[in-house]
């Protein structure tokens, strides 16, 4: 076979730059054998050689049947209101509540006893909670001092053992619906930390990039991880059940520590570790391998401020930013697949970054440059009757609907012609 491989990476950017690359490049080393791989974090398998643990399946691919506890679901307070909740099984009061924990909205309290163990998009009543004993519990550590008046009974009873939390009963109004987590829901309520990519932009780029159940895709910028959840499924094949079992992975990337590190425990608390491997690192001076080795991606993403400073990481020989070849001695390792064509998309909001994006690809080789816009629109669709004998009234359309009415009309309004009573001005002509 010839060492000279065929690869095409995309880069998109809705809303301003989508590219796509073909180009011929040498490939200057022998396939890898995947037996032979240890597991450093990079296909999913662990460590050691040793039996795979496997993890708890995330409620984003595998939600199941009915709600869990310990578990995200996503609660609907209405048509554009979602609202992430973790139910929790109570063992006793918790904030004061005799039913356990409990979520509170305008719409009313719900215990999260009444959330679990229920079929996701079930509708749920609100509850009568019981809130006696809240606020009246002291912080743990204070110190009392002599103007601290005495404890009650009433607190002095509330530090006793807690005791099995109350039923919830139904209140007369109000009501919400619990639904399972999806990368659509979480974009539309998760806690923002810099511009979220919403539906409409990755569900066009995870297309154009081809990223598919079995991928590996690299992603630069995680941001508030709108995009990592949605590609994690866009991947996802299933958890490796043994050493070397490669699977769909996301390799991201952050140079942000704080980001990084809340991006770190909403991966660990949404159960993603087996499919997501984020890195905190700065990807224009330290590219995007993973502990030394290749992710062997055939999917990138760049959401970077400056996405043309990253591209000669991107490459499957040694270059240099300005596209010319790097002779310096040393291993090199692509971080694309070398035995498959890579896509590669870059996500910028100004067309001079645009503008730098493309420069730079043309400089290196790429071809087939796109530049595509997304603008989202809402389209309301509404139902409108129509026919002659509907009132005059919002939604109703009082015309024929078809020629039949349309010709019964006619002849109703000729019989009411001829019998109206003529006036003086108005005689008919004689026979």
């Amino acid at each position: 076979m010839d060492s000279s491989m065929l690869q095409r990476p995309v880069t998109t950017s809705p809303g301003q730059d989508l590219t796509r690359q073909t180009s011929r490049l040498s490939i200057s080393k022998p396939p890898i054998d995947l037996e032979t791989l240890q597991d450093s974090g990079i296909d999913g398998s662990p460590k050691t050689p040793k039996a795979v643990a496997m993890a708890k399946p995330s409620p984003f691919l595998e939600p199941g049947r009915k709600t869990s506890p310990n578990t995200l679901a996503i609660v609907s307070l209405s048509r554009d209101n979602f609202q992430p909740i973790t139910l929790e099984q109570s063992t006793g009061a918790v904030d004061g509540y005799a039913e356990g924990a409990t979520l509170n909205t305008r719409f009313g309290s719900f215990p999260h006893s009444t959330l679990l163990d229920i079929p996701w998009g079930s509708q749920v009543r609100a509850s009568v909670v019981d809130t006696g004993s809240r606020g009246r519990k002291r912080r743990r550590g204070d110190v009392e001092s002599e103007d601290t008046p005495a404890q009650s009974h009433d607190e002095v009873d509330d530090e006793q053992a807690p005791a099995a939390p109350v039923k919830a009963v139904a209140a007369s109004s109000g009501f919400v619906y619990i639904l399972r987590p999806t990368p659509e829901l979480w974009t539309s309520c998760l806690p923002h930390r810099t511009q979220v990519v919403y539906t409409p932009d990755y569900s066009y780029i995870l297309q154009r990039i081809r990223a598919r159940p079995g991928s590996r895709l690299i992603e630069a910028g995680a941001g508030s991880g709108s995009f990592t959840h949605a590609s994690a499924r866009a991947v996802y094949n299933g958890y490796p059940r043994a050493p070397g079992h490669r699977m769909g992975k996301v390799f991201s990337f952050e140079f942000h520590e704080p980001r990084f590190q809340k991006m770190q425990d909403e991966i660990k608390n949404h159960s993603l570790e087996g499919i997501v491997h984020i890195t905190h690192r700065d990807v224009y001076k330290d590219g995007f391998l993973v502990e030394g080795k290749s992710p062997e991606a055939t999917s990138v993403f760049l959401d970077l401020p400056a996405p043309w400073e990253a591209l000669h990481h991107l490459s499957r020989r040694r270059t240099q930013r300005d596209g010319a070849g790097d002779n310096s001695s040393g291993p090199w390792e692509s971080p694309l697949d070398p035995r498959r064509s890579a896509y590669l998309c870059t996500f910028s909001p100004c067309i001079e970054q645009v503008t730098r994006t493309v420069t730079e690809l043309r400089t290196m080789g790429w071809t087939d440059i796109d530049m595509v816009e997304i603008s989202h629109k809402r389209l309301n669709v509404l139902r409108e009757r129509v026919g002659v004998n509907l009132p005059s009234e919002k939604g109703f359309n009082s015309t024929p609907a078809d020629v039949d009415e349309a010709m019964t009309k006619l002849k109703n309004d000729l019989k009411r012609t001829h019998e109206f009573p003529p006036s003086h001005g108005n005689r008919p002509p004689n026979p």
